[in-house]
């Protein structure tokens, strides 16, 4: 008689649907693009304060923080949460209609203005994932079932 084994998993970091990879991996770019800008406006205010104005630094640490939890709830929602899958479903509008507001009002040095477009880019794709065909009803589609929509 043989016994069969399951291959071994690291734990805590086992994803339950698998469909949220690309999901953690552009929240994890966000987070990542999101601290370097904290990194550059620190420095940028000891080497060129002119680049590095009160806004900057307001909104770098507001992109910083919203990035840690978008990356909290897209890993907890890897892992089947649904009440993350609702934070997240809802924090990733609210936060991209707030980046297009800030880069429409407020202003900022160039270099963070591409920032901010980049920063809007990793959301808007992550939106297109949660909210795309078919993933908008969770009682027919769960997502376990969420699969990339066939090639015609």
């Amino acid at each position: 008689m043989t016994t069969r084994t399951s291959p071994p998993q690291a734990s805590g970091r086992q994803e339950k649907f698998p469909a949220f990879r690309a999901i953690r991996w552009l929240a994890g770019a966000y987070v990542a693009l999101s601290m370097l800008t904290v990194a550059a406006i620190i420095t940028l205010s000891d080497i060129a304060p002119g680049q590095v104005t009160p806004q900057a630094w307001v909104r770098g640490i507001i992109v910083a923080a919203t990035s840690a939890l978008t990356l909290i709830f897209a890993s907890r929602a890897a892992k089947g949460s649904q009440r993350a899958l609702l934070r997240l479903r809802i924090a990733v509008p609210v936060i991209l209609a707030g980046i297009c507001g800030v880069l429409v009002f407020v202003p900022l040095p160039l270099w963070m203005i591409i920032e901010q477009a980049a920063c809007g880019a990793l959301l808007a794709a992550i939106a297109i994932i949660i909210f795309g065909p078919g993933r908008t009803a969770k009682k027919t589609t769960p997502p376990s079932e969420w699969e990339p929509p066939a090639a015609s």
